[in-house]
């Protein structure tokens, strides 16, 4: 909650892997946020009041009342919100450089790689209006790749980079949905244990459970108009 001096960060967000990790990122930090909904499948994304704020037209985004010299400021582009937020509060990014290029460097792992990669499995296994075999092997077995980089990467630590930061954060939401990637999370031992471990967290479970219910209200696979303005890239 925020108090009668602290106006809360404005959070644009829909429950979705990337949204999470800013949630996640809010609750860990315990900083007060107003979640603004970004229906997603009913092109919330698209309004231009929302443009201002993430020209991209993809959420989340953040707008903070008390940025850089006490000024608001705007930030779409969910690894610079976790990067900013991390700055602002001092927490789950290091301020050491060799600390923080390891943060860093899997923090760009997954908004390059495994973001993406997953992706592209969730919509030609489940959305795609024509089955393409070799796209599907060909995401399905690039997912797996990934989750084999991060297992060795887990191999005698119980977080990414060493420390719990923000690239747990950023990897968890994607991590969460395996079974949709057609992988099993069993095979990679590590990373199966890590993945206990964070959602294990009650920050992480509160980010998580952000707007669950709104999201059940969504049917992707049932709501070809849905699918349309998500897949098509067009305003309503």
């Amino acid at each position: 909650m925020a108090t009668a001096t602290q106006k809360p960060i404005e959070l644009y967000y829909w429950p979705t892997p990337n949204g999470y990790k800013v949630s996640i990122m809010l609750e860990e930090c315990r900083l007060p946020y107003e979640v603004k909904f970004i229906n997603i499948g009913k092109g919330d994304q698209f309004k231009k009041s929302f443009l201002k704020i993430a020209p991209n037209n993809r959420m989340p985004a953040i707008t903070d009342p008390a940025g850089p010299g006490a000024k608001p400021i705007s930030i779409f582009e969910s690894g610079a919100i976790l990067q900013y937020l991390g700055n602002k509060t001092g927490k789950f990014y290091p301020k050491r450089t060799r600390a923080r290029v390891e943060v860093e460097q899997w923090l760009y792992w997954q908004m390059g790689g495994l973001g993406p990669m997953c992706g592209q499995t969730h919509h030609f296994r489940n959305y795609a209006p024509k089955k393409i075999p070799y796209a599907i092997d060909r995401y399905v077995n690039e997912v797996n790749r990934l989750y084999g980089v991060l297992n060795k990467q887990l191999k005698g630590q119980d977080f990414i980079a060493g420390s719990y930061s923000i690239a747990d954060m950023a990897c968890v939401g994607w991590i969460r949905g395996w079974e949709n990637q057609g992988q099993n999370i069993s095979d990679f031992k590590n990373l199966n244990k890590w993945f206990e471990r964070v959602m294990a967290r009650p920050a992480v479970e509160r980010g998580i459970a952000l707007g669950q219910d709104k999201r059940s209200q969504l049917s992707l696979a049932d709501d070809k108009e849905a699918q349309k303005i998500l897949f098509g890239q067009r305003a309503r």
